[in-house]
């Protein structure tokens, strides 16, 4: 497998750090390992909100890793998604019905507060539904894991006396990171109230090591509770959790945004302190919105997943997500056409390369390794959004008419991705392109090289072929602008004839749209340009 660690795609760089890890036998909470020694790789959600985009970057990046690792490695591995739905209600989300309801569950584990939709036992159930549905929705391999169940199952309980019995070390890395009155009242562990069921910060007066408990006083009664930590009467402050989660899973892997820089060195240090090395570790940058802010799930500034995918393939969502990751990326509608044509070129090249070359080509990573070779599509993004602009596209079908006379074997059952794109690519002209079309009057100069255009191209044999036209359309640009203004030229052609400031190779243009529609559209924008500016005819 030696060969797949040359390929230079970060997929490849961050599966050869896990190999290297068990390798070495640098296992959380494992002995040295063998040769078939399995590696988890873990993403956390955080149910007191529904999925989102973040959540599938995360989980489709951490998927491109498993499965490099897999390739580059041939040991098998296990994705764990896991929920921190024993964490408490802090405030009622704006999205929810029977807001009422939850306000008096506030401060109760998210699996102990009722469906305010109705469908599941919990509000935590009903959320960890919704991320379940979402995953599979896309196709990812994994396995889900309650932290709910996790504790109350005794899964932590050995995990959770390692804390206890190291709760001195633990407080030492902890405090530094608080403020002065948090200081004075923190603790690792959060009781559950046996009284109310919250979950609660407040101060431990006593450890118990023999009897594996914690001393704390309620606030209201006055009373003195003793609560074991394990079974579930207990659950832990989030970094603590991070780093005994880690140690008591044997966790591989864990990428996270770039905001939780501090977290992951805080908790790497505490899963040090339990006894085990924390996972290799993987910062992304977080995404910003059209403004250049971060995308905030309390704001709505950001793209959904529903509404990227009312637009573009999902294929195309994960080539966005493949791309720099470690880079700030505008995540915004604008992003749509150029992930989505990115990918179909991308997709081409795949087709045509071999092992282990291919695995350079985030096609590759975006397909799992196995390349589809009827997949694809004829024409790009950009081509169907011009096309669907010059025809004022209301429905697919006015689309499929031009397609069909350009490739006679194109249909929707023939070509699925190509049905696809037409589809999202008249949603995205209706909502987009069309708002913003701004039409201009040629120059003298443009409307002299667009005259010359339309005789070239009405002198074209038919069937000719996009490349000969692109040729023409550059011929009749080089008898009007020297060759250092020729961008300025293919720029007129788009402001001029489809109101649009750019566009894909224009000659592939005809040859989509026709030549004779072509040569209509370019006398008529003259047309309309003389009876404005008798001058420019």
């Amino acid at each position: 497998m030696s060969e797949w660690r040359a390929i230079r795609a970060w997929p490849f760089e961050e599966a050869a750090r896990v190999a290297d890890r068990l390798e070495a036998g640098r296992l959380a909470a494992r002995p040295k390992t063998s040769p078939g020694a399995e590696a988890l790789f873990e993403t956390g959600y955080g149910p007191s909100g529904l999925p989102h985009i973040g959540t599938f970057g995360e989980v489709v990046r951490t998927t491109m890793v498993r499965n490099a690792f897999s390739r580059l490695s041939g040991m098998p591995s296990r994705l764990v998604a896991f929920s921190d739905d024993m964490d408490g209600l802090r405030k009622v989300p704006d999205n929810v019905p029977n807001r009422e309801m939850l306000a008096a569950h506030l401060g109760r584990p998210l699996t102990a507060v009722p469906d305010p939709f109705g469908t599941h036992d919990s509000f935590g159930a009903h959320n960890n539904a919704r991320l379940r549905a979402f995953l599979d929705q896309f196709g990812f391999d994994y396995d889900f894991a309650s932290s709910t169940d996790y504790y109350r199952g005794g899964r932590f309980d050995t995990a959770l006396l390692r804390v206890l019995e190291r709760y001195d070390e633990v407080i030492a890395v902890i405090l530094p990171s608080l403020g002065e009155e948090r200081r004075a009242t923190y603790s690792p562990f959060l009781p559950i109230s046996p009284r109310t069921g919250q979950v609660l910060q407040v101060p431990v007066l006593e450890r118990k090591l023999d009897a594996g408990t914690i001393v704390w006083r309620e606030e209201e009664t006055g009373a003195l509770v003793e609560t074991p930590v394990t079974g579930g009467h207990c659950k832990l402050q989030w970094k603590c959790d991070w780093a005994m989660r880690w140690f008591a899973l044997g966790v591989d892997y864990e990428m996270s945004g770039k905001d939780l820089i501090d977290s992951v060195r805080l908790s790497s240090r505490i899963c040090r302190i339990l006894g085990a090395e924390p996972p290799e570790s993987f910062t992304y940058e977080l995404f910003l919105d059209e403004k250049g802010e971060k995308i905030s799930k309390s704001k709505g500034n950001g793209l959904s997943v529903e509404q990227w995918l009312e637009y573009a393939p999902p294929e195309s969502l994960a080539q966005f997500m493949f791309n720099k990751p470690q880079a700030a990326k505008r995540l915004y509608f604008d992003a749509i056409p150029r992930a989505v044509d990115e990918y179909l070129a991308n997709l081409d090249k795949a087709q045509a390369e071999a092992e282990p070359a291919v695995g350079a080509n985030p096609a590759w990573h975006i397909h799992g390794g196995r390349v589809p070779n009827d997949a694809g599509s004829p024409l790009s993004y950009a081509m169907l959004l011009n096309l669907a602009s010059v025809v004022n596209a209301e429905t697919p079908a006015m689309m499929w008419g031009f397609i069909r006379r350009y490739r006679a074997d194109a249909t929707p059952e023939a070509m699925p991705m190509l049905g696809v794109l037409v589809a999202r690519a008249v949603a995205y002209y209706r909502d987009f392109v069309r708002p913003t079309k701004q039409f201009r009057d040629p120059t003298a100069t443009e409307a002299a090289a667009l005259a010359d255009l339309a005789d070239l191209l009405g002198a074209m044999p038919a069937g000719t072929d996009a490349a000969a036209l692109q040729d023409v359309v550059f011929e009749a640009g080089k008898r009007h602008y020297p060759k250092e203004k020729l961008r300025d030229w293919f720029g007129a052609l788009y402001q001029v004839l489809l109101g649009q400031q750019e566009g894909p190779r224009f000659g592939g243009f005809v040859a989509l749209y026709g030549v004779a529609e072509t040569v209509a559209l370019i006398r008529g924008a003259l047309a309309r340009a003389g009876a404005a500016h008798p001058d420019v005819a």
